[in-house]
């Protein structure tokens, strides 16, 4: 068996990497070189040309955006011009539901198996083989394809047909999202009201209060570090995507729409690159504060 991997990013990388255990052929593909090199050296054959792993029985993708995927699928030269009876392509990206159904149905016009496998977890789990991954598609394909899964996620989980995966993740994505806003409208009050930013920060993380976004991101808010996490300019797709389905169906959708502001704020403000947590800065300025970690302003004044 031959297996294909289109982007390798900072999730596509590991996740490549962990395939190689399967003991299949692997060839991987990106527009960049830099990991080539790494892969090579293992005996995996890595290109810049999309269509090197347009042959293998299974193509993996793992791109940033609907536009990435529908390029490598059905774009000029894309996988659709090549594509035979029988493979099997497993998107891993985080793309719309629409877009989803669309490109399984294209490729099932040419008889080519789909399941969307959006993933999550952030990247020490991909390089552990950690992910939960979420399952749209056929259920036979997704039997005959989960060895491969398992050696990239510990929680693997068939939710129905095709764009079901895309539809969990995003489940899942808008309440992160919310968290995160949450935390980034409520921390700065606290400091503003005079409170200590690490004591308000345990407090949170051991309470009824306490999420995996606040367990992530206070104490890299408290060290004014904001690299860690996906970057808010990419993850912004998920809103739009709540937004639109909220829009089709008439399901109103009141508190997505207030985090949707607190980020659209974020990203005018320039803060694109930075990952959630750094949607804090908005309302540390508009209050005039910095919800940043006390022991180090408490180890300096000590000193003199």
């Amino acid at each position: 068996m031959k297996i294909g991997f289109a982007g390798l990013g900072q999730m596509g990388r590991p996740i490549a990497m962990n395939l190689l255990k399967s003991g299949a052929a692997l060839a991987v593909t990106d527009r960049s070189s830099k990991s080539f090199t790494e892969f090579e050296s293992k005996g995996v054959a890595a290109s810049a040309d999309q269509s090197s792993i347009f042959d293998a029985d299974v193509v993996f993708l793992c791109l940033p955006n609907d536009k990435a995927v529908e390029e490598v699928v059905t774009g000029e030269g894309g996988f659709l011009t090549r594509a035979r009876a029988g493979q099997i392509v497993i998107d891993l990206s985080t793309i719309t539901y629409k877009t989803t159904v669309l490109v399984a149905e294209k490729l099932a016009s040419r008889g080519v198996q789909f399941l969307d496998a959006p993933i999550s977890g952030m990247e020490a789990r991909a390089i552990d083989g950690t992910l939960t991954v979420m399952c749209g598609g056929d259920r036979a394909v997704f039997d005959k394809v989960k060895p491969l899964l398992d050696l990239i996620g510990n929680k693997i989980l068939y939710m129905g047909g095709p764009g079901s995966g895309q539809l969990t993740k995003l489940i899942n994505q808008l309440l992160f999202d919310i968290n995160a806003a949450a935390l980034a409208e409520i921390l700065p009050m606290s400091k503003k009201m005079g409170l200590d930013p690490d004591l308000v920060g345990e407090v949170v993380n051991s309470g009824t209060g306490r999420s995996y976004a606040s367990e992530f991101f206070i104490p890299r808010i408290l060290k004014g570090h904001f690299g860690d996490g996906y970057p808010m300019k990419h993850a912004y797709k998920d809103l739009i995507s709540g937004a639109e389905l909220g829009a089709n169906l008439s399901i109103p959708m009141p508190v997505l729409a207030a985090a949707t502001a607190t980020y659209q704020m974020a990203l005018l403000k320039g803060h694109g690159d930075k990952d959630k947590g750094g949607m804090v800065t908005v309302f540390e300025e508009l209050l005039g504060v910095d919800y940043r970690s006390q022991e180090g302003a408490s180890a300096k004044s000590g000193e003199k």
